[in-house]
């Protein structure tokens, strides 16, 4: 069974009371029986749909993204245009493992009881879409911080509560908040226990994002995050069998900055900002004059 499959069979199964219990039920491509499967797949993109009073359900991969669809609409009455994508989350199908798969799987639950599933949910605060590959690799967009998080949070299930109550929180996405009490420590955790197959995942999405990010994403991956190494050899080491050059040249030069000096100033100005002081107001020297008179 590929990586795709189980994706599906795990989600089909995760909703399956869910659905049920608001009158769902899922559409079954032609010749596949109803204990089996129901996927379609083509066009490099693979699919579950469901079908209810309340609308229609679509959960679909395409390219490096698993999107959560839904449409308030009758399915006899249902267009393209009527889906609006609840959730966006990142899944390489070549190195997913089962953490990626759970992490879905709640999500699509969370995420779907969010809208319909029972009279006591809340409705959770949309979360803002990532930049898909094909638009950052065609030069139309490029990946900001928000899509560094949410490939990060398919890589760490376990930053996805922060990432979401970032957003909640603030109605917007504060990237060097997450990353400052969250994100950068359990990054610098795996450099240090340096798993092959953890690196390999991990420096695949920053090598990515950074060869095609925003000026604010390539800083926060080289000074926010890889910045927190310290200029320690042993994980400047390990990091740099798997960073590429274009990132592995920038994040050493601001590792020894950081360690300098300099450097170590400019840190412990960041941390401990001076005080505010008002600047004295200019008196006027005509009325000054005129209250000598």
């Amino acid at each position: 069974m590929t990586e795709v499959s189980k994706l599906f069979s795990a989600v089909y199964k995760g909703l399956e009371s869910l659905m049920a219990e608001n009158d769902f039920k899922a559409v079954f491509p032609a010749g596949v029986k109803s204990n089996e499967l129901p996927l379609f797949s083509e066009n490099d993109k693979d699919r579950i749909v469901y079908e209810g009073k309340k609308g229609v359900v679509k959960i679909e991969r395409s390219e490096k993204l698993v999107n959560i669809m839904f449409a308030n609409t009758l399915p006899e009455e249902v267009e393209d245009s009527d889906f609006k994508t609840l959730s966006s989350t990142y899944f390489d199908s070549e190195a997913a493992d089962e953490s990626d798969i759970k992490y879905i799987t709640n999500e699509a639950v969370d995420t779907l009881t969010g809208v319909f599933g029972t009279k006591q949910a809340v409705v959770k605060k949309k979360l803002p879409p990532p930049v898909s590959k094909t638009a950052a690799k065609s030069g139309t967009m490029a990946y900001d911080p928000n899509s560094l998080a949410n490939r990060l949070c398919g890589a760490y299930p376990e930053l996805k509560p922060y990432y979401r109550a970032n957003i909640e929180t603030y109605d917007r996405f504060l990237a060097e908040e997450f990353f400052d009490k969250y994100g950068t420590k359990v990054i610098i955790d795996t450099i240090r226990q340096n798993d092959k197959q953890k690196m390999k995942k991990l420096f695949n999405i920053l090598n990515s994002v950074f060869d095609d990010g925003t000026n604010e994403t390539q800083s926060l991956i080289c000074v926010t995050i890889l910045g927190k190494m310290d200029n320690d050899p042993q994980l400047i080491a390990n990091a740099s069998e798997y960073m590429e050059k274009f990132l592995a040249d920038p994040v050493i030069a601001v590792n020894k900055y950081l360690a300098s000096p300099t450097g170590k100033r400019a840190k412990k100005k960041l941390k401990n900002p001076p005080l505010y002081k008002p600047k004295k107001k200019k008196k006027n020297n005509m009325l000054s004059s005129l209250a000598g008179m």
